[in-house]
């Protein structure tokens, strides 16, 4: 599933999904529809290498939003989001430089 296109001026920098790379979502296919509980959070990545989520919501009252997020935030949530089958790149794509250890 691709997710709306959305964008948000924020500390008077610009996201836009249109020309960030998509890395990773909660959205999931549950035989009907895409939604998660209706709410659905999409991890982006921007050309110059800053990182923000989508927030869509289905709830009366809610409001679609971008949220900045850091490299360690984008990586945790990442992390989460791989454990259920939703990134859209690899981790090394996703973080380039960003080095993996053995456990």
């Amino acid at each position: 599933m691709k997710p709306r296109s959305m964008s948000q001026i924020i500390d008077r920098k610009k996201y836009d999904t249109e020309t960030a790379t998509l890395l990773s979502g909660d959205d999931w296919f549950d035989g009907h529809n895409f939604e998660r509980n209706g709410t659905q959070c999409f991890l982006y990545r921007t050309k110059k290498g800053a990182y923000f989520t989508t927030k869509f919501t289905q709830w009366q009252g809610g409001v679609d939003h971008i949220e900045v997020v850091s490299e360690s935030e984008a990586i945790e949530l990442f992390e989460v989001h791989f454990l259920h089958g939703e990134n859209r790149v690899s981790f090394k794509e996703a973080f380039p430089g960003v080095e993996i250890e053995e456990a």
